[in-house]
């Protein structure tokens, strides 16, 4: 039985509108991944449940804002929308406060420090710096992760030397998105720079690439890929525009089969380094079918699966695992997923 039989088979498939090429596709390049594991990755940024996946203990792997809900940028696709879950850290004062309180009550694994950015895209977090270096001296084991936005090689520097762990940071294609969307004005060339110095430094490096950005469009996503491709980076993230989060109308919603279509071509052009699929993307089938395809495409990982993904990968011989800790780091506990039954219908609608 092929690819395609076996995924159609998933209950949570069962009237997905699967492309029988992509698939095929996927299985003809199946070699390229193996049978490496896939890392299903549930931290606690927002609330998630699933009839496959335990739930995350509260708290285990939070993400701060240091500015709160407040983004400068204020960009097409994203109105600071994303900003609205997170803790606010807008003192290193209350960000120290309460990641000890956390530490000492929940467990508290690691974080995620992020924020709104200014009209340059940067995101100011020198003050923080003390904090993170106490907090690591105190508690070696934390593993801190941060949204760096651009920057240049001594605030990489810096960022590296107050004991951050992780980096990630966009990386743009396209000039055109670049200004319509983020409402930016510099140029692809500083997206490159700032990758460039981050990968100077002991941190781990996960860029993340957004599928859609230009309005719903494929756009810059493969020169994204080429700028990612020419730098040791850690791993690379992939998420899919969002357009509940812009104003109505604005921007479509990508195609399911574009989608994994780049997320094949991510694999093929960096097979040695994880790629991921993060938190964001569309709900409903359509996220069940960009879950199946980015099992099926080779990805190590997802945030927050959607119904059917497990059992994906079990139908393609996938080991899976799930992790308690935001998809582009590996902290907290690790649970590997035994095999169990998986609910199959022997019907399910399948798009030509």
């Amino acid at each position: 039985m092929g690819w395609l039989e076996q995924v159609a088979a998933v209950e949570a498939l069962e009237d997905a509108p699967l492309d029988a090429a992509l698939v095929a596709e996927f299985e003809r390049a199946a070699p390229v991944s193996g049978s490496r594991p896939i890392r299903f990755s549930t931290p606690t940024f927002k609330a998630y449940s699933s009839c496959e996946l335990e739930g995350c203990g509260k708290n285990s792997f939070p993400a701060f804002s240091v500015t709160a809900g407040a983004c400068a940028l204020d960009c097409e696709h994203c109105q600071a929308k994303i900003l609205e879950p997170m803790l606010p850290a807008t003192s290193p004062e209350m960000l120290e406060r309460k990641v000890r309180e956390l530490v000492a009550t929940q467990d508290l694994q690691g974080f995620l420090l992020s924020g709104g950015s200014n009209r340059r895209n940067e995101i100011r977090y020198e003050r923080y710096y003390p904090v993170i270096e106490r907090l690591k001296r105190d508690f070696p084991a934390l593993r801190i992760a941060i949204h760096s936005a651009l920057l240049d090689a001594p605030r990489a520097r810096a960022m590296a030397d107050a004991g951050v762990d992780t980096a990630m940071m966009d990386v743009i294609g396209a000039q055109q998105t670049i200004r319509e969307v983020y409402h930016l004005e510099r140029p692809v060339a500083d997206f490159e720079a700032t990758l460039e110095a981050l990968c100077a430094t002991a941190m781990e490096v996960v860029p993340h690439i957004v599928i859609g950005l230009h309005y719903g469009r494929i756009l810059g996503e493969p020169a994204a890929l080429d700028i990612v491709g020419r730098h040791r980076v850690h791993s690379l993230v992939l998420v899919v525009i969002m357009p509940f989060y812009a104003k109505p109308g604005t921007f479509a919603t990508p195609d399911t089969s574009d989608i994994g279509r780049i997320f094949l071509e991510a694999r093929l052009r960096i097979p040695h380094q994880p790629v991921l699929l993060g938190c964001a993307r569309p709900p409903g089938m359509h996220r069940r079918v960009t879950d199946a395809y980015a099992v099926m495409a080779g990805l190590d990982g997802i945030a927050f699966p959607a119904d059917g993904a497990v059992a994906v990968a079990r139908a393609i011989g996938r080991p899976v695992e799930q992790q308690h800790a935001c998809c582009s780091m590996k902290a907290g506990r690790t649970v590997e997923l035994r095999p169990r039954s998986i609910k199959i219908h022997s019907r399910a609608a399948v798009a030509a």
